[in-house]
């Protein structure tokens, strides 16, 4: 289960990268966020804690780009 959050939570990473480009802010609503949400449900039902933390990671900088883009850009 925690490898399975680990794979989510790197594809939501890469779609981080990907938001960080001006412009492309709009593919942390479609991309990021879902990947990284099911990434952490994910890890919290398993016993090891890496996929949970960096499901958290991703999506704090998601929200945080999100933030200073005005939720759209």
């Amino acid at each position: 289960m925690n490898l399975i959050s680990i794979v989510f939570g790197v594809l939501a990473a890469l779609g981080l990268v990907v938001g960080f480009l001006p412009l492309l802010g709009w593919t942390n609503w479609f991309i990021t966020l879902p990947l990284g949400i099911v990434g952490l449900i994910l890890g919290v039902m398993s016993r090891q804690r890496g996929g949970t933390t960096l499901n958290v990671v991703v999506l704090a900088l998601a929200a945080l780009r999100l933030f200073l883009g005005g939720g759209l850009l």
